[in-house]
């Protein structure tokens, strides 16, 4: 074999090679690095998300329980003095006034919406990129949050004037008489706010999910 005939050879053997690696991927190329890179970024926003679903899911049971206590501890309000006459009793319950009564139908409405919340709250932890869930939690507790806000904030106004009373509307106050149920729905008036609170944040964690999607 004479010198030209083996520099064919080595030549047809090295372009063979350079196919072959061409066609193969390089390890360090740029855009695997990319794909790489954007795989990790991936991961991390997941990992964020599902941390902020847990998250929710703790707020909403918290929620659950505080609003529970509000619905209860209103429903549950009623006082009768020691003393009475022969033709009248005094007692005070909160059915005796319309705004205490839209206090205990607000938060049973409260308590129901939370409790149904739950399942998909799970759902955003399990699935932490899925849009949908997350985009129903957060108009709902948005109605949510302002039905319980009217409802607190007029029971509020109530207990403030059954404490202190109002001279120039000739409203009097009887908790002086009637403590055990004063106490009883202020309790649940606080409640019923720390209620707000909860949701409020829950919005703010919604939105913050949403927005890294």
């Amino acid at each position: 074999m004479d010198k030209s005939e083996s520099t064919k050879i080595e030549m047809g053997e090295s372009s063979k090679l350079e196919r072959k690696l061409g066609k193969a991927p390089l390890l360090g190329s740029p855009s695997h690095a990319i794909s790489s890179s954007a795989n990790v970024a991936n991961k991390k926003v997941g990992n964020y998300k599902r941390g902020i679903s847990i998250f929710d899911l703790i707020l909403r049971i918290a929620a659950v329980a505080t609003s529970i206590g509000a619905a209860v501890g209103m429903a549950t309000a009623g006082e009768t003095l020691p003393f009475f006459t022969q033709f009248f009793q005094f007692e005070a319950g909160y059915d005796d006034l319309p705004t205490f009564t839209f206090f205990v139908i607000a938060m049973s409405i409260v308590v129901a919406y939370l409790v149904l919340s739950i399942p998909f709250s799970i759902v955003c932890i399990a699935r932490s990129h899925v849009v949908a869930p997350r985009l129903l939690l957060i108009i709902f507790d948005t109605a949510i949050v302002t039905l319980t806000t009217s409802a607190a904030g007029a029971s509020a106004a109530i207990v403030y004037l059954a404490h202190n009373g109002n001279e120039d509307a000739n409203w009097l106050a009887f908790c002086n008489q009637f403590g055990d149920f004063c106490q009883t729905t202020s309790g649940a008036v606080v409640a019923a706010f720390i209620t707000i609170v909860i949701l409020l944040i829950l919005i703010v964690l919604s939105a913050i999910a949403l927005k890294r999607h």
